[in-house]
């Protein structure tokens, strides 16, 4: 008896659904704009610490914070921290701020923000 009812479930089963054909929803496009043309200087903010410390540390603790990190490698080998870019110096500045007030409220030491000028081949 215990067989015949697997059995009947099973083919109840197999048939649900018989003859229905579901599609899967289709994602919507989006129309996206491409990026506007930089017509002047764009600005970043350089995140470092004084002493040796770890990049992902630092850019794991601005991310932590709300802080959007891009990490870059320039030419010469070196790594760097970068916020932005910002169209204008004083975007920038108020950054600065921002981030500067944090590094306060947690008690970090020995990092410092610069306002620097973002290189167009970056």
């Amino acid at each position: 008896m215990r067989k015949l009812v697997w059995v009947v479930a099973a083919l109840a089963l197999a048939g649900c659904g018989e003859g229905k054909r579901v599609d899967a929803p289709k994602p919507k496009t989006v129309a996206v704009e491409a990026p506007a043309t930089v017509s002047g200087p764009q600005w970043d903010v350089e995140v470092r610490g004084e002493t040796p410390q770890a990049v992902s540390d630092l850019s794991g603790w601005l991310i932590e914070h709300a802080f959007v990190a891009n990490v870059i490698r320039d030419a010469d080998g070196k790594t760097r921290i970068l916020l932005g870019p910002f169209s204008s110096r004083t975007e920038a500045e108020a950054k600065q701020a921002d981030v500067n007030a944090a590094l306060v409220k947690a008690k970090k030491q020995n990092i410092e923000t610069l306002v620097i000028e973002r290189a167009f081949a970056q």
